[in-house]
């Protein structure tokens, strides 16, 4: 072979030699990495099946786990935590231990807020140490805890009773409509005012006269504006609509229909001025006017109208609506058992347009058809929807009717308000449904405002987790006990939340750290009755006193040591 051939050709073999060892020392490539979420604790708890953590500490240890080790420069783009206010909280990143980096340790920086939903985020830019990137996006939400602190000084219970009448009084007297001296049916509503929540307000009034809240004198000045206001308002064969403009006294449509007379509102107005008319009994000028005048709005109801004469005569039952533009169209029986027994009082009771106890019998009563008396919870209940239906039930004509040994056929109405308000109590001590929150001491299911549908007639059958301060409060006639402790929970416990310039807020959820911003007449004026009817009874004692309340409800059959 030729020297320089051979030269080359060793070459080649000498190359291909060391090209062939080269490879073989090189690592095959890695195999695709599986890098998932596994789990998560929150302060050592494993979580659900959806993540979902409650009464959560303020100063959390989130741990997070994989599958394969974490890379920590990635997590502070990748993690979040943020409030339902979209305010985000600053975290800190570590490993769970030195030899542990497939789990990562996520926590505040500083403390969270209680009673606040949270929302930990892991998106899929979540990287693994060999960059890697996380093929799920997780979510964890977190409530934190109730601050059990006391938030306001510890006072007497008769001062914080007090406290709680003159604060929520502010409603119907600071915030009362500046023409009209009526009670706005809500703190947004404008010139809208509400002829029921009114009469609420009126009886409130009277309770703070009587305890040197405020002076007679300036109580008999504002239920006179308002009374001077309602002779010149919207009247339909005596009634008054539900809303009337408190600057002009024209009808609010409260619906399209309902645009006339409604006649539980107005005997819920006429209960608050009935009561004002016995309070003020004095002989002097102003109150001997205003009794005159309160005289004659209650004598212009037509209360028998209502019975809805057309065809053959008037039928045995009372209608809700009438309308000057829709007639009855409404079509709405005033029938029990619910809140509406004091337009059956009220009408059995008017010197003027009185209704005869066939009214009752076959309309209210449903000759005997709202009866219930199974047993909920422990507690027979004589009348009304099963576990009772919302508590304004036992609130709203009670705030004047006294129930006590109150008996006639159908019922003996304190074992219904008292047996109706244990098992909404007993509902919310048993909590089913492990709503966040529900406790002895935090309870009271009514109609109020609502997080999720606007307003809502809470209650035991329809329960979504929402508490109105307002059931509880009111019950305090027929539970006093259970009513107290609801009131120092959420005065000292939960009064940086609920405690606001016209008492307590309208409705709350704990479950979902919700809190209103609103306040409703109907739910602040029985607030101060009902607790001054637990204290005194003056309430029930003045409405009580009407001769024509005890000769109406005498020939309604009802019985009573107060009749």
């Amino acid at each position: 072979m030729h020297k320089r051939s051979f030269f080359i050709l060793s070459a080649i073999v000498v190359l291909f030699s060391c090209s062939k060892s080269s490879n073989s020392n090189t690592p095959p490539p890695l195999p695709p990495e599986d890098f998932r979420f596994t789990g998560v604790t929150v302060d050592g708890v494993s979580g659900t099946n959806n993540y979902s953590y409650q009464s959560v500490k303020v100063s959390p240890v989130i741990k997070l786990a994989f599958t394969v080790p974490v890379s920590l420069t990635s997590a502070s783009s990748a993690i979040s935590l943020i409030d339902q206010h979209s305010v985000s909280a600053q975290l800190q990143y570590s490993y769970a231990s030195a030899s542990d980096s497939n789990t990562i340790v996520v926590q505040p920086k500083s403390n969270l807020q209680n009673i606040e939903a949270y929302v930990l985020k892991v998106m899929s830019g979540l990287q693994s140490q060999r960059g890697t990137k996380l093929n799920n996006t997780i979510t964890v939400n977190i409530l934190t805890a109730i601050d059990s602190t006391d938030k306001f000084p510890r006072i007497s219970d008769s001062a914080l009773l007090d406290l709680v009448q003159k604060q929520t009084l502010k409603y119907f007297t600071d915030f009362a409509h500046p023409v009209s001296g009526m009670a706005r049916e809500r703190n947004t509503s404008g010139d809208v005012v509400t002829t029921g929540g009114t009469g609420f307000g009126i009886m409130a009034i009277i309770a703070a006269a009587n305890r040197n809240f405020i002076a007679r004198s300036s109580a008999t000045t504002q239920i006179q504006k308002i009374v001077n206001f309602l002779h010149t308002a919207d009247r339909f064969h005596g009634a008054f609509p539900h809303w009337l403009n408190g600057s002009t006294g024209k009808v609010v449509p409260f619906s399209t229909k309902d645009d006339g007379a409604d006649l539980v509102e107005t005997a819920f107005l006429m209960q608050g001025l009935l009561a004002a008319r016995q309070y003020f009994n004095l002989a002097t000028n102003e109150e001997k006017l205003l009794r005159s005048d309160i005289d004659s709005l209650w004598r212009a109801v037509e209360w028998s109208w209502f019975r809805k004469y057309v065809g053959n005569g008037p039928e045995n039952v009372l209608y809700w609506h009438w309308s000057p533009n829709y007639a009855w169209d409404m079509n709405l029986q005033v029938r029990g058992w619910n809140e509406a027994l004091m337009p059956y009082v009220l009408a059995a009771s008017s010197p003027t347009h009185g209704v005869p106890k066939i009214v009752y019998d076959n309309g209210w009563a449903q000759n005997g058809a709202m009866k219930n008396g199974k047993t909920f919870l422990g507690y027979q209940l004589p009348l009304g929807p099963d576990y009772g239906g919302p508590l304004f039930f036992s609130h709203y004509s009670f705030l004047g009717i006294k129930p006590g040994s109150l008996k006639d056929v159908y019922a003996d109405y304190w074992m219904q308000n008292k047996n109706h308000t244990m098992i909404n109590y007993n509902y919310c001590v048993n909590n089913d449904k492990n709503f966040f929150g529900y406790s002895a001491s935090c309870w009271g299911l009514t109609a109020s405002d609502d997080n999720r549908q606007g307003y809502l007639a809470h209650s035991p059958a329809n329960d979504d987790g929402v508490i109105s301060p307002t059931a509880a409060l009111s019950a305090m006639p027929y539970a006093p006990a259970e009513s107290i402790a609801a009131l120092k929970f959420f005065y000292y416990t939960l009064g940086d939340k609920l405690w606001k310039d016209y008492g307590f807020i309208d409705a709350f959820s704990l479950n979902d750290a919700w809190f209103a911003n609103s306040f409703l007449a109907i739910d602040q004026g029985p607030i101060i009755v009902m607790i001054e009817n637990y204290r005194s009874g003056l309430l029930w004692n003045l409405f009580m006193s009407c001769p024509e309340i005890k000769n109406g409800m005498k020939s309604l059959g009802f019985q009573s040591p107060y009749l």
